[in-house]
């Protein structure tokens, strides 16, 4: 039990890691650029109460930048602004806002075939015994009964095979689908049965059914250790992707029209319909940053009937990068910082729980 508790305490440990590092940005075009909001320093317009609280919050928190940016369903962008030092180019490490940008990666693999939500590690991994009925579904909503966090997660001089054998030979906490966990295991587990079935590496499926796919740059890659970035073929799939605000934006314009992109399905809308509902509405809550809410297929629920699914989802991460959509109220948004703090104050998805109402509005006055 011992070294489950201590399993269980990297958790805590991972999202405090300081980050003291910074990679300059890359000059991606940005579709919705050319589009100008509706709002400036004169004419704050329908979303002078966004920004009116936006930069309350900022100012009491008192950290060295941020941004909000705010597009409308057809992906125009409404509104944007930057308070103190921050940039919409600028990347940043992104922590658990990388957990949607994995879980969609996987949803192209199943698009495809090569994978289902049904998948196990048995059939995928070779995993044995109780491990071995561990299916997709439960990892991409961390109820697989893994101890949710494990060293090697971290470590970039490892590959995903090394760490992934290191998991196997973990007996399970719970029985599957039985208990909800936040951590990163989870998601390194599916990546691995994504790089078995595809025989390439993460790092190749990512750049081919992600960002090219996307045409976004093709530098965009997962480290393991925020505090040592380097390449790696140990990518921490839970919270290792950097990029900014105008890197994230096509990806969630496609989680917003669940798959559609530019005219193509590139994955059945069926997918964000499971992304957006809890798969396992009776498990229990063990391991988890926001124990009111619940969790999808790589996604809060942002609902009051998560068994039945939500419109409004979420990805916020360890160091205040918080994109989120709300599908409703018609927009997607991305709240951008570097926030080594945010874990302790709970800053960012705070904060976009206070803007989401505030955006809803604007959005009505359009």
């Amino acid at each position: 039990m011992s070294g489950i508790r201590s399993l269980r305490s990297l958790a805590a440990v991972a999202a405090s890691l300081v980050v003291t590092f910074s990679l300059s940005a890359c000059a991606a075009a940005n579709q919705n650029d050319a589009a100008q909001p509706p709002f400036d320093g004169n004419n704050p317009g329908p979303f002078a109460a966004v920004n009116a609280s936006a930069s309350a919050a900022f100012e009491a928190e008192g950290i060295e930048g941020m941004g909000l940016a705010i597009y409308s369903r057809e992906g125009v962008k409404v509104f944007e602004q930057m308070y103190g030092e921050f940039e919409p180019n600028r990347r940043v490490p992104i922590a658990s806002a990388s957990k949607i940008v994995s879980g969609v990666t996987i949803f192209r693999l199943i698009d495809a075939g090569q994978l289902s939500l049904d998948s196990t590690t048995g059939e995928t991994l070779g995993w044995t015994s109780d491990k071995g009925a561990i299916t997709l579904r439960q990892l991409l909503s961390f109820t697989s009964g893994l101890p949710p966090e494990n060293r090697c997660t971290y470590r970039s001089e490892l590959t995903l095979e090394d760490c992934v054998n290191e998991i196997a030979e973990v007996g399970l906490m719970t029985e599957p689908a039985t208990e909800f966990d936040y951590g990163s295991t989870h998601l390194s587990v599916a990546g691995r049965m994504a790089e078995v079935v595809t025989g390439k590496a993460w790092s190749e499926i990512f750049a081919e059914q992600t960002l090219s796919t996307l045409g976004l740059p093709s530098d965009i890659a997962y480290i393991s250790n925020p505090l040592r970035p380097a390449p790696t073929a140990n990518p921490l799939l839970a919270g290792g992707l950097i990029v900014s605000m105008n890197d994230y934006e096509p990806l969630l314009h496609m989680i917003f029209d669940k798959g559609q992109w530019q005219g193509r399905q590139l994955i059945t809308s069926q997918l964000f319909d499971e992304q957006a509902r809890e798969p396992y509405p009776g498990v229990t809550v063990g391991q988890s940053p926001w124990s009111e809410r619940r969790y999808g297929l790589t996604a809060w629920l942002e609902c009051d009937t998560p068994a039945t699914g939500c419109t409004s989802i979420s990805s916020p991460g360890a160091f205040g990068f918080t994109p989120f959509i709300d599908r409703d109220a018609g927009y997607y948004a991305i709240l951008g910082m570097n926030y080594l703090n945010n874990s302790a104050s709970g800053f960012g998805a705070r904060t976009e729980q206070q803007l989401k109402p505030l955006i809803a509005a604007a959005m009505e006055q359009l």
